[in-house]
Formats: C-alpha cells, sequence, structure tokens
C-alpha cells in the first residue's frame, strides 16, 4: 500500500514539474489555474431580473407574490387533505409557482433574443458598411426597429444618448437593461471600433451574425426533440393531483387522508413530486451563456 502511494505521489510530482516547466501551468492543481470573474449574488439576481423583462421590479413584490402563492397553494391542500402539515407541504410547493413564471419568462425572451440577433447583427452591419450611418446612430435604429421586448432598452439607450452623446454611457445603459451576452459581445466589438477606428468593423459583424445563426438553430433543434418529453413532464404535477382530487369522492376517501398512515402517504408523494419534478427539469435544461464582459 505505501509503494503504491509513493508511486502516486511521484508521478504527480512528474506531473506539475513537466507543465510547469513546458506549459507554464501554475499551482498544485492537475489542471491550468483559470481567472474566473466572480460576481455577487445581487448582481446576478438583478441580471436574472432584466433578462426577464423586470428590471424595474422590486425584491419586496417578488416577495409578495411568493406570499400569495404559498396561501393559495395552503389553503388548496387543507380543503383537499384537511390537515396543517400537507398544507405547509402543499403551499411551499406553491410558491414556487411565481419563480416558474419568472422562470420562464427569461427563457421566453432569451430564446427571441437568439432568433433577432443574427438578423439585427446583419442589419447594423449594413447601415455601417453601405450606408454609411454612425455607429451609435446605426445600433440605436436597429434597436427600436427590433423585437418588442428589446425597445425599451433601445429606447433608454436613446435617451442617454441624446442627453449626453456619450457612446460609451450609452451602451452600458443597453447592456444593464438588457443584460444579455450577445448585447455584451456587440458592445464591446462598437466601442472598441468607435474609438479605435479601422475596416475589421463589417468582418466582424458578419463573423458573430454567423455564430448566433448557428447557435440558435442547434438549440431549437435540441428543443424540438425535448417538447414530447417537456409535455410528459407536466403530467407529474396534473395526474397524482388528479387522483388526490377524485379520492375524495370515494367511500371513506377524505378521512383516510387524515389518518396518520394517509398523512405519511401524502407527504411522501408530494415529496416525490417535487424530486421528480426538479430532477426532469435538470435533465433537460441546456447550458446558458455567460456574460463575459459584464461589469
Amino acid at each position: 500500500m505505501i509503494t503504491i502511494l509513493v508511486a502516486v505521489g511521484v508521478a504527480y510530482g512528474t506531473h506539475l514539474l513537466y507543465t510547469s516547466l513546458t506549459l507554464g501551468w501554475k499551482g498544485t492543481r492537475p489542471g491550468p489555474h483559470r481567472l474566473v470573474q466572480v460576481r455577487s449574488a445581487r448582481h446576478g439576481f438583478a441580471d436574472y431580473l432584466a433578462q426577464s423583462g423586470l428590471g424595474a421590479t422590486r425584491p419586496v413584490e417578488i416577495l409578495a407574490a411568493l406570499v400569495i402563492a404559498w396561501l393559495v397553494g395552503a389553503s388548496t391542500c387543507f380543503a383537499l387533505f384537511g390537515t396543517a402539515l400537507a398544507a405547509a407541504v402543499g403551499g411551499t410547493m406553491a410558491a414556487t409557482t411565481p419563480i416558474a413564471a419568472i422562470r420562464q419568462r427569461r427563457q421566453k425572451r432569451l430564446a427571441i433574443a437568439r432568433e433577432s440577433w443574427p438578423r439585427m447583427i446583419e442589419e447594423l452591419r449594413l447601415l455601417t458598411a453601405s450606408a454609411g450611418r454612425s455607429l451609435p446612430q446605426a445600433l440605436l435604429e436597429v434597436g427600436l426597429g427590433g423585437p418588442p421586448e428589446f425597445r425599451e432598452a433601445f429606447a433608454s439607450a436613446q435617451r442617454e444618448w441624446t442627453l449626453t452623446t456619450d457612446f460609451p454611457r450609452t451602451l452600458l445603459v443597453l447592456r444593464d437593461s438588457l443584460a444579455d451576452p450577445t448585447c455584451d459581445v456587440i458592445c464591446e466589438t462598437l466601442l472598441i471600433a468607435h474609438e479605435v477606428g479601422g475596416s475589421g468593423i463589417e468582418h466582424r459583424l458578419a463573423e458573430l451574425a454567423m455564430d448566433r445563426r448557428e447557435d440558435a438553430k442547434y438549440r431549437n433543434d435540441v428543443n424540438a426533440r425535448q417538447a414530447g418529453v417537456r409535455f410528459a413532464r407536466r403530467f407529474v404535477l396534473l395526474v397524482p393531483l388528479g387522483m388526490a382530487a377524485a379520492g375524495l369522492s370515494v367511500g371513506t376517501g377524505r378521512s383516510a387522508y387524515q389518518s396518520t398512515l394517509g398523512q405519511a402517504a401524502v407527504l411522501t408523494a408530494l415529496a416525490m413530486i417535487a424530486v421528480c419534478w426538479i430532477w426532469a427539469g435538470r435533465m433537460l435544461q441546456l447550458p446558458g451563456e455567460e456574460r463575459v464582459f459584464a461589469r
């Protein structure tokens, strides 16, 4: 056993020495040290709300929605099962409904953004290269004529540009309003072109449009294949609750739910529903893009 441990230690030391001399890796990790930008939870939550189109929503309003959903869910479960414990569990599950609604709204807006950005980038490229528009004018013109979900953010950026004619600040307002990774890349590209100049902006925008188009196509294909599974996932909620409601009208169903064994069965079923719902959601989740140029 000691011989094996010594051999493993020598092999790992040789690996560290070789990677340090040839590849320039530092530290005692088996791979290179990556510099990861860490953003606070407050900024991450603000980005989440901005991507959902709820950037102006206050946290207290979301908390109020959670409380109302909890009360509705608890009242429904108490009417069905007649005990406070089942009502508390049902209320907790119902309190996730506003969060799920915000998440679905965010996913819808991100899907619209993925479908719209390639066309908007192409229009931006044509306006700057062929029509002779300045970068600020072309960006605002494309955004205000884009999807309705984008127009409020671009209108805020246009007000900033009208008041200050400061292009970096205008881009900052736009990026904070959309919190979109593609928007970050476009803004950085336009900012560099605006400050440094050069003739490579058209080529960069064309490559970016092609990359966004391929990414949107890939995600649409995956979502189409998952459509049936997502539909079946909803039965995790509908079928058990429907059977529980039907059981109330069969014999002594209500009194059976109120017994100790019935309560244990109800809590076990609710826990299984929650676990299956979360597990299926994680299995169907596609990796999202990170904001590499976020502040």
